[in-house]
């Protein structure tokens, strides 16, 4: 499985290419073909190429919604 880190993940914000990965709990999600992720923004909530696993916390729905997506690496933060 592909490993990202925090700057691997940047790369993946849906604005500097059209490809939007999040990761959260260690997973890594591949969000670009969600109609609730546009540009790299989730309805002004939340940016993409980022760990949402702290974020999560304010989110009006539950961590599920994830389930719907497809985990395409882990996340790595070494700091």
């Amino acid at each position: 499985m592909r490993e990202f880190t925090p700057d691997g993940l940047a790369k993946y914000n849906g604005k500097d290419r059209d490809e939007i990965y999040v990761a959260y709990k260690g997973n890594v999600y591949d969000v670009t073909n969600s109609e609730l992720w546009m540009a790299g923004d989730h309805q002004g909530m939340h940016e993409g190429g980022i760990d949402l696993t702290e974020e999560m916390e304010e989110a009006p729905h539950e961590e599920d919604v994830f389930n719907e997506f497809e985990i395409i690496g882990i996340f790595v933060n070494n700091h």
